[in-house]
């Protein structure tokens, strides 16, 4: 029991901490726990794609760098994040509850954490509580970092319709980067410098992504007020 609550812990924890920054239009409860539900369900094809397309555990240790990088960017983050994309886009997205900026944020970190927390009840389970503690602190907030710049571009993407392909473009672009860098370091996680350059990407991910949400912050005040900022802001996180 001690081990499961070890993995729930840290999703659960993130799903509350972005609840309360959506200050001004905060979501119903049961839809959020939707997302969430949704989330676990994501894990499904992505696991499929990732036994299809990877590499076994084997493989990892004796693969080049570039078969790493293919491995880290176009099976693992992009299967994981494109499955996440799709289930905020085509069950929350549509929503009339999706009516302010912020909520895409709100809906891609719910639907991340519950990605996150099932995968982290795998792992900690196998692997014990050093392996809980460790994700604690990097892996589980570094899929919500990924789900922030997501749904940072889907809110976009809602009230600005004439870019809403680009933005839904950047919706799974970022976080693909984002999670293939990380990975890619990690599965090459043979020297210091490897692991330095996974915390490097991860904490630039966290820098841009408390910037997407003070950013959604003030547009969600501003369209709340009455007021269509988001065409005449730049909008840009970088």
């Amino acid at each position: 029991m001690g081990l499961l609550a070890l993995a729930v812990a840290p999703g659960i924890a993130i799903c509350i901490f972005i609840y309360l920054k959506d200050k001004y239009n905060r979501e119903p409860l049961g839809l959020l726990l939707f997302s969430f539900v949704l989330g676990m369900c994501s894990i499904i094809p992505a696991l499929m794609l990732e036994k299809a397309f990877g590499l076994s555990q084997n493989e990892m240790t004796t693969a080049s760098a570039v078969s790493l990088a293919v491995f880290a960017y176009a099976v693992v983050a992009v299967s994981e994040e494109g499955s996440k994309f799709l289930m905020v886009r085509l069950f929350c997205y549509p929503r009339k509850a999706f009516d302010d900026p912020f909520d895409g944020i709100v809906y891609s970190v719910m639907v991340s954490m519950g990605f996150a927390t099932l995968e982290n009840i795998g792992y900690v389970m196998e692997h014990g509580v050093a392996t809980g503690i460790v994700r604690m602190f990097l892996s589980v907030p570094a899929h919500a970092t990924f789900a922030i710049l997501m749904g940072y571009h889907i809110g976009l993407a809602k009230f600005d319709p004439a870019r809403r392909g680009m933005h839904f473009f950047l919706a799974i672009f970022w976080p693909v980067v984002f999670h293939g860098t990380f990975d890619f370091f990690l599965f090459k996680a043979d020297t210091l410098l490897h692991i330095a350059g996974a915390l490097v990407s991860f904490i630039i991910a966290i820098r841009l992504s408390k910037k997407a949400i003070r950013k959604k912050q003030a547009i969600s005040k501003a369209f709340m007020s009455g007021v269509d900022s988001i065409t005449q802001q730049d909008n840009s996180l970088f």
